[in-house]
């Protein structure tokens, strides 16, 4: 094309059009765009013979060399302004096509051409004649690029662009990634990594020209893609087919293809999970004839067993014990035996991991002698070191199932605790311990062989030595006898206490794991903890480094309060309520954590009259002075206040004073934080007999109803409910009759925790003080309620349809039950189905006969949703009303007759429902005839083919034939049990099936009489 041939003729040609200046307020006028190849190569043309070469100017920026470079790329633009539209065109650094005013578009980003599906859409259908291309035509790929020196973006601006991923695709900007593979069929997805796998599927390649190999490796790639991103159905097919023919497969064609695509690390759960699923059901086919493949398949899934995901670790262990099955212990041993003494520890750990999966599929007692033999290997500390840890993991993974051959593992690995190599001694108690802790409370005489070298190496070993025998003899103590472990307590005692000082941070944790190990055995006595423990402990470990130290802030809590169980609360609370008034919020906080649990735990009787005033003092200080408002401080106060009890009374007042203030304070979480104090300590209150401080919290509390964050209104009113709760209604203050209103308007906030606490407040202002609202002021509440229904929370539910019930207590239910029933008529499922459980809650407060005719006169309405959630009411109301079911039997047969025969089988669905709680509430009780009536009814049914209505269904007939006897319903199974047909004889084997389970005896006279003689039980006929 001339825009290629000029170029090419003339490389130093200089295309720079006359410079002038450019004010960057005046937009320049755009040229008008260009519509077509043809014209673009003509206008290019006049450009380049009216352009004059124009003198180089100083500025390094614009120069362009006279020699040419020997790369394009090397070139730099040589204008000052980028122009835009087609007057780009002449420039050494043209504009993309693409970005002009108007222009067609030749290629797609990805760097094809536009189908012929997306140029039907762009250009007219009519009047227009696609042409052929002459003989011998060769387009020019990119005529555009070959102008270009920098390819540049550009628009009506002249601004960078990022195109969307959705509209490059769908406007043929991006190249298409087929999800229809020929001869899969249609995907769910097709990722772009599936092409570097399954992309020879789209080859279009003709499969009579391949080769038998080939064409089974296409088999194979087809069922994994179905596998991997295929339907639920399709998968399943793939699959089976998968298992199926895997002999005929073979392994090699398989593993070639499955391995890669498990090793993929783009892979996602899903996937993986499935890809899994395919080696399980192919390596128990294979059996051993995966052998050969057995240390590839490790390499792929050993690096599994150390993946941080849960799922992947447990996938890969069930690979490698199908595996072990498949392929043999012999064969096992062989193919890891390399790398046990292999130079990378990586490759060690995940092999150690490996064999103990191994043992725990194939048995530890087959594994034992080569775990002795490399224990005691003299070739190489390696070796002794993964036989070790091999065991350390045998005990993790298998847990209390190393018990019966605990024996023999702690004899392999005791000569390694006095090895030459300090990693090995190491990882032999760090197994000692992972053995101990799987066998607690057990197995203490076992490991009588090691409790020498491990005393002895406490005082030979220093650093993270020391630390892994003090980790291993904290998990041996408590398997001790008492008197035993009292004694090696104080032994290691010394130990530990020297250790307190540490500054390695690794060895605080484990000391103070051993110091919690040994204060919970029942031998260490509370006179030796208080006397040799306490004072260092605490001085070592509480202090206000420690609380900043996020890994052992929690060890030295629970260290602590595991100390209290042994020493008593006041001795361990006299040393910490100093901590309360600390300078540092992190110290107060921890303080008050340990605090509240041993309080928690223990009680306050022990806390002495001027240790409880203290306690108090601290508490309120650490809570008036935090800074950031959490959990911790709130917990901790209203627990030290329950468990002191009638002993706070002298302290409200000021408790209460210090509330009013918080909850006037201008930050929504101390206001938040303060109705929640409320909530805490409301009955210990009321038990001081505070009913003054109460009347007044609820006065203010009352006023700050109006409050704007949702969460702060949730905790006043939840603080407004707990004293509703423990003053009562006819002494709250301010009045019901006040206070409710105020409530109505707060039912319409969507916040869940107000829509909770709210709807719970009014519930039990129903509950117990219906009388003190008008009937009006309820009614209104019960509109309002009924957009609760829809709540996600199933709480807010649940406590919306328990008030319905409370208010047609109050009120009768005539008038909540036409609101219910108008409500039966709305679209959303959710609120209908939940309006059904109100009416059951109001037919069993106010009696089944108030509600029932209403009931029955809506189910006349020829509305589907309506009669649904009539008979969805009925079900909910005799499941709940039980054995009242019998006085109203006769009164609902003849609308459960007119649904059973219902075309619409949510109709059937929800009448067999009914009938099941009817059955079930009328057992012995006399309503057998109506039983057998609507068993008559149901049989026909039971070839439905939905799930959901074939369960209602069965369920119904189950509870029938508990109430009318097995007999009866037996005589119906007896025809279909043995029909040619399956789906016929499929359900009245389910049938059976459930009434031989459920009452195996009581069918014995009712199997029917056989009179072939070889058949014939004479003594069942005299029993009968």
């Amino acid at each position: 094309m001339a825009p290629s041939r000029v170029k090419e003729e003339s490389p130093e040609l200089d295309l720079k059009p006359r410079a002038r200046k450019r004010r960057w307020d005046v937009v320049e006028p755009v040229a008008s765009p260009v519509k077509t190849e043809e014209d673009l190569e003509s206008k290019l043309e006049a450009k380049i013979e009216s352009v004059e070469p124009a003198p180089k100017k100083k500025s390094r920026w614009d120069e362009v060399e006279a020699t040419p470079r020997k790369s394009r790329w090397d070139q730099a633009p040589s204008l000052e302004a980028t122009p835009i539209g087609s007057a780009a065109l002449g420039m050494q650094t043209p504009l993309h096509p693409s970005a002009g005013a108007g222009g067609i578009l030749p290629m797609a980003t990805g760097g094809g051409f536009l189908p012929d599906e997306e140029l039907d859409r762009l250009l007219p259908s009519e009047g227009y004649v696609i042409l052929e291309p002459p003989a011998g035509y060769v387009p020019i790929v990119t005529p555009a690029r070959k102008l270009m020196q920098t390819p540049a973006q550009t628009g009506s601006g002249g601004g960078y662009m990022m195109f969307d991923e959705n509209t490059a695709v769908s406007t043929g900007m991006a190249k298409q990634i087929p999800t229809n593979i020929p001869g899969v069929g249609e995907l769910q997805y097709f990722k772009q990594e599936d092409m570097k796998y399954f992309g020879k599927l789209a080859d279009g390649s003709q499969e009579s020209e391949l080769g038998i190999d080939e064409l089974k490796q296409r088999k194979i790639l087809r069922l994994l893609l179905k596998v991997k991103n295929g339907t639920p159905p399709m998968r399943k097919t793939a699959l089976r087919q998968l298992t199926d023919n895997a002999r005929q497969f073979g392994a090699t064609a398989l593993f070639d293809l499955i391995l890669p695509l498990l090793m993929e690390r783009t892979l996602e759960d899903q996937e993986r999970h499935l890809l899994v699923k395919v080696i399980d059901r192919i390596l128990y086919k294979l059996d051993d004839m995966v052998r050969p493949f057995t240390h590839k398949i490790l390499v792929v899934v050993e690096p599994m067993l150390i993946d941080e995901d849960y799922y992947a670790r447990v996938e890969g262990r069930e690979i490698i014990a199908n595996l072990a099955k498949a392929a043999g212990l012999a064969h096992m041993i062989a193919t890891m035996r390399p790398d046990i003494d292999h130079v990378d520890e990586y490759v060690r750990n995940t092999t150690s991991r490996a064999f103990a999966v191994v043992a725990s599929a194939l048995g530890v007692p087959a594994l034992l002698p080569f775990l002795k033999a490399v224990c005691s290997s003299k070739k190489s500390w390696q070796a002794r070191h993964t036989g070790v840890k091999i065991i350390q993991q045998i005990a993790v993974l298998m847990g209390c199932a190393v018990l019966p051959h605990l024996k023999g593992l702690v004899d392999c690995i005791a000569p390694c605790l006095t090895d030459e190599q300090a990693k090995v001694r190491t990882v032999t108690s760090l197994a000692l311990g992972a053995l101990a802790e799987a066998a607690a409370p057990y197995g203490i005489e076992s490991f009588d062989s090691v409790l020498e070298p491990l005393w002895l190496g406490i005082r030979r070993h220093r650093g993270k030595g020391l630390a892994a025998f003090l980790k291993c003899i904290g998990f041996i103590i408590p398997l001790m006898d008492p008197e035993y472990a009292n004694y090696y307590t104080k032994e290691v005692m010394v130990i530990l206490i020297r250790e307190f000082s540490s500054p390695d941070e690794e060895m605080k944790k484990i000391v103070l794991r051993v110091v919690q190990q040994c204060a919970s055995t029942e031998g260490v006595t509370a006179l030796y903890l208080r006397e040799e423990v306490l004072p260092s402990f605490f001085k070592s470990f509480w202090v206000r480094r420690m609380a900043l130290d996020r890994r052992n802030y929690r060890q030295v809590v629970d260290t602590t309060v595991e100390l209290a169980q042994k020493v008593g609360v006041a001795e361990i609370v006299e040393r910490i309520v100093d901590v309360l008034k600390d300078e540092s919020e992190a110290y107060r906080k921890m303080g008050v954590e340990t605090i509240e649990k041993v309080v928690a735990a223990l009680g306050a009787t022990d806390i002495s009259e001027r240790l409880e005033e203290r306690l108090i003092d601290g508490i309120l200080f650490a809570f008036q002075e935090q800074t950031i408002e959490d959990n911790i401080l709130l917990n901790g106060f209203g627990t030290v206040v329950n468990a002191l009890g009638l002993r706070t009374k002298p302290y409200l007042s000021q408790i209460v004073s210090t509330i009013l203030w918080r909850l006037n304070n201008k930050s929504a979480t101390v206001r938040q934080q303060s109705a929640d104090l409320i909530t805490r300590i409301a009955v210990v209150m009321n038990n001081c007999g505070e009913d003054v401080l109460m009347g007044k919290l609820g006065v203010v509390l009352y006023e700050y109803l109006g409050e704007e964050y949702p969460e702060v209104l949730g905790s006043i009113l939840g603080a407004l409910r707990s004293i509703v709760t423990v003053v009562g209604i006819s002494e709250m203050q301010p009045p019901i009759r006040d206070l409710l209103p105020r409530l109505t308007p707060i039912l319409r906030n969507r916040h869940e925790k107000v829509q909770e606490n709210t709807i719970d407040l009014v519930g039990r202002i129903a509950d117990r003080g219906a009388e003190y609202v008008s009937a009006r002021e309820w009614m209104r509440i019960c509109f309002e309620l009924l957009d609760m229904l829809k709540a996600h929370k199933k709480g807010i539910r649940r406590a919306a349809n328990n008030t319905f019930g409370y208010i047609a207590k109050a009120i009768g239910p005539q008038d909540v039950l036409v609101t219910l029933l108008n409500n039966l008529r709305v679209q959303e499922r959710q609120s209908r189905v939940c309006t059904a459980v109100a009416i059951g809650i109001v037919a069993e407060t106010c009696a089944p006969f108030t509600v029932l005719p209403a009931l029955m006169n809506e189910y006349r309405v020829p509305e589907l949703n309506v009669q649904n959630g009539v008979l969805k009411s009925l079900s909910f109301l005799f499941e709940y009303i039980g054995e009242m079911a019998k006085d109203y039997v006769y009164a609902v047969a003849p609308l459960l007759e007119d649904a059973l025969i219902d075309r619409d089988q949510v109709h059937r669905q929800t009448a067999a429902t009914v009938v099941k709680h009817i059955a079930l509430g009328c057992i012995g009780l006399g309503c057998e005839d109506t039983m057998v009536h609507m068993l008559n009814l149901l049989m026909p049914n039971i070839f439905e083919t939905s799930p959901h209505v074939i369960d209602r269904i069965i369920d119904g007939i189950e509870a029938i034939r508990n109430c009318v006897g097995v007999g009866i319903v037996m005589n119906y199974t007896w025809a279909g049990l043995f029909h040619p047909a399956r789906k016929v004889r499929q359900p009245y084997w389910r049938l059976y099936d459930s009434a031989y389970v459920q009452s195996a005896d009581a069918m014995v006279p009712y199997y029917p009489q056989i009179e072939e003689d070889e058949y014939r039980r004479n003594e069942l006929d005299v029993w009968v």
